[in-house]
């Protein structure tokens, strides 16, 4: 057998950086429990890091001419109704969404199928994460059967043909939970950092933001939201400095400060329950007069 190949590909991974003193390899802790597959962990978000440069999504408004940025952040807001519905997981809205945007990025859409691209795109990523995902009929019936079996399984293929049938991409919700887990951060901090960042999804502004910062300015707006720093583990598994994520959680902290009107409620109302610590209802910093964020007196 050559395997050369295998060899040159080991031999190109980059290293990753050296723990610090006083950062804990949480993966070593985690050797008695298989499903957390501690030896290959490091490597397999090593591998999504190179894989999320493959699926940066350029700004497409421009060459959707029926389309704007409010229509984006309804349909997004209703494919967070539709996982709720099924009670599908979280990685499969977060999914579909990247999808909906890959689609979009390269073929126009007319308003009438928004809906249509955007049911599918759950339709394919429940396919690819859940154990019992929906059936069509289902997806036809929440669309109020405005579209026909046969269009909807056209649209499936036009979907997976232009990402190339490549459904393996980094979603910013796997490294949050990464980050989370690999820091010990409390139910608690997680979901308040899980809303900051489900919130993003609606963001047409954020879709070219890699999802490995975009996680980790998530969280990092979550811990200061609650007097917590940003420490020497997470700058070590994140791989991010506090410093760049400026710019990004002044803009997360903008999207939660602004009360969404009557047709983005869904995401605000899911984690204002109590299942999710009503983080929702937790107060946004504010924006001193020297661009820095502080709790609001």
């Amino acid at each position: 057998m050559d395997v050369s190949s295998i060899r040159d590909e080991i031999e190109n991974v980059t290293d990753a950086p050296s723990r610090p003193e006083g950062v804990e390899d949480f993966d070593a802790t985690c050797q008695e429990d298989p499903s957390n597959v501690p030896q290959y962990a490091c490597d397999i978000f090593r591998w999504y890091r190179e894989r999320e440069k493959i699926f940066i999504i350029t700004k497409y408004l421009d060459r959707q001419k029926e389309m704007t940025k409010s229509m984006r952040a309804i349909l997004v807001d209703w494919m967070v109704e539709v996982q709720e519905s099924f009670e599908l997981n979280h990685e499969t809205l977060y999914l579909a969404v990247k999808l909906v945007d890959m689609y979009l990025m390269n073929n126009f859409v007319a308003k009438s199928k928004l809906q249509l691209v955007g049911a599918t795109s759950v339709f394919i990523a429940a396919k690819f994460d859940e154990r019992m995902p929906p059936l069509i009929d289902d997806f036809l019936y929440i669309c109020d059967d405005s579209y026909n079996r046969p269009e909807f399984l056209e649209t499936e293929i036009k979907i997976l043909k232009a990402i190339n049938f490549d459904l393996g991409i980094p979603l910013s919700y796997r490294f949050l939970r990464r980050y989370a887990r690999c820091a010990r951060i409390s139910m608690e901090m997680l979901t308040l950092a899980r809303f900051i960042l489900e919130t993003s999804l609606m963001d047409y502004e954020l879709i070219d933001v890699l999802d490995s910062k975009l996680a980790a300015a998530a969280l990092l707006l979550a811990l200061k939201m609650k007097d917590m720093e940003w420490t020497s583990t997470l700058e070590y598994y994140t791989e991010y400095k506090e410093g760049e994520l400026q710019d990004l959680i002044v803009h997360l902290n903008k999207n939660i400060s602004v009360p969404p009107n009557k047709h983005l409620q869904t995401i605000r109302m899911k984690y204002s329950h109590e299942i999710f610590f009503h983080v929702a209802k937790i107060p946004p910093l504010k924006l001193s007069r020297n661009g820095r964020l502080e709790k609001a007196q």
